[in-house]
């Protein structure tokens, strides 16, 4: 007897693989990195090692000719590492993704295609209303770097230049205090019959406490000083050992002024450094004591500070030597250089994973804290009452 003939072929009816709709797909990011125009600006925002990595995943790097020259990366190693070079600004600043360490000037901003994104420093103290105005025209999205939040609610960048400033000011000091005629002539190091060098530190977040890790690395003596009792505990806890702590009572500050050979300013406030050390606790200070006042781009916790430069970075005053340079991380721009890139590295990656910036934003709510522009709508609350300007919701905007 025959079988009735089925409806469907053999090959309907073997099992097949179920297709899902993919929610994301992977994008292609074309990246450019123009070179800082900035005085003083070494620092690059990508590694060859990070180019190396980025282009390995499909992705696409554009960067101006000698833009790692300042940070010791050559034209060479990043052509290696995938990059393509070139000398012609325009074309870098032309790119859809721009990176910088820097914001871009206004000049810049101009050779920016429109609908383009920025990621960089936003650096909201040195900013001009224009500045915000110029980005909206553009209808440009903008990430600022110092923003970016982690998945503990952290700001890595900022914490990651912060150790350096905190361990680059134990060794400034160092060098001052050797500088030939200028210098008391003092070395840090726990040289057998020496006293050690009696070091002040204003403040126990990550400045202070990289600050106070050095200086007794070195053999000094520390001191730090501090109005949150849970900042000295945990600073207590981290360098493992137990130090000098005490809150900011002026008695006890001067007294420790006045023995101390360097003072380290590292207390920063909402809109401006606290100025806790006044001009007669300056003048109460051993002759060519030193002053290094991390603090002096949100105004400085020394009443008698002043910026300074890379090239003339000390002023004396009142026998004492101030060292005011605001971006101390730029002295060393090849480990400053490594650590950025270490923050970008897989920011960028997981947006090319994620399909682009706008799928990265919904799905990432740390990323999104960095966000200050988006297609031209501000959307920083800070930004907007810092300026008198109308700002938007992301989360309104975004979804």
């Amino acid at each position: 007897m025959n079988q009735p003939s089925s409806p469907f072929s053999k090959q309907q009816l073997i099992p097949q693989e179920e297709t899902l709709e993919l929610l994301r797909q992977k994008g292609e990011l074309f990246i450019g990195i123009p070179r800082e125009s900035q005085y003083q600006e070494k620092r690059i925002c990508l590694t060859p090692d990070a180019v190396n990595a980025i282009t390995a995943h499909g992705h696409r790097v554009l960067m101006e000719c000698g833009a790692g020259e300042g940070a010791n990366f050559s034209d060479l190693e990043y052509t290696n590492a995938g990059a393509t070079m070139t000398r012609d600004t325009k074309k870098v600043f032309s790119c859809p993704l721009v990176l910088k360490v820097e914001p871009p000037t206004l000049s810049e901003i101009q050779l920016l295609n429109p609908q383009a994104t920025i990621i960089s420093a936003l650096q909201i103290k040195t900013q001009t209303k224009d500045y915000f105005e110029q980005l909206a025209k553009k209808r440009v999205t903008a990430i600022a770097f110092e923003y970016i939040r982690d998945e503990d609610g952290k700001y890595p960048a900022v914490r990651t230049l912060s150790e350096i400033a905190g361990i680059a000011s134990v060794l400034i000091a160092a060098e001052i205090m050797a500088g030939g005629n200028s210098g008391n002539g003092l070395m840090f190091g726990n040289i057998s019959g020496v006293p050690p060098v009696e070091v002040v530190i204003l403040g126990a977040g990550t400045v202070g406490q990289y600050a106070a890790r050095s200086a007794l690395g070195l053999g000094a003596n520390v001191k730090i000083f501090d109005n949150s009792l849970t900042k000295l505990r945990n600073i207590q806890s981290n360098l493992k050992q137990t130090v000098y702590t005490s809150t900011l009572q002026p008695k006890n500050l001067l007294k420790s002024l006045k023995r101390c050979d360097v003072a380290i300013g590292a207390l920063r406030g909402l809109d401006r450094a606290p100025v806790v050390v006044t001009k007669t606790m300056v003048e109460s200070m051993k002759k060519r004591a030193v002053i290094i006042d991390v603090a002096i781009d949100m105004g400085g916790c020394f009443e008698t500070s002043e910026l300074t430069t890379h090239e003339r970075p000390v002023k004396e005053k009142y026998g004492v030597l101030h060292y005011g340079v605001p971006n101390i991380p730029a002295r060393y721009p090849k480990t400053s250089s490594v650590s950025i890139s270490n923050i970008f590295t897989p920011y960028l990656l997981k947006i090319g994973e994620d399909g682009g910036l706008e799928n990265s934003l919904r799905f990432d709510k740390g990323l999104r804290n960095g966000l200050y522009m988006y297609h031209g709508i501000l959307t920083n609350r800070t930004v907007g009452e810092w300026f008198d300007m109308k700002f938007s919701d992301i989360n309104f905007l975004i979804f």
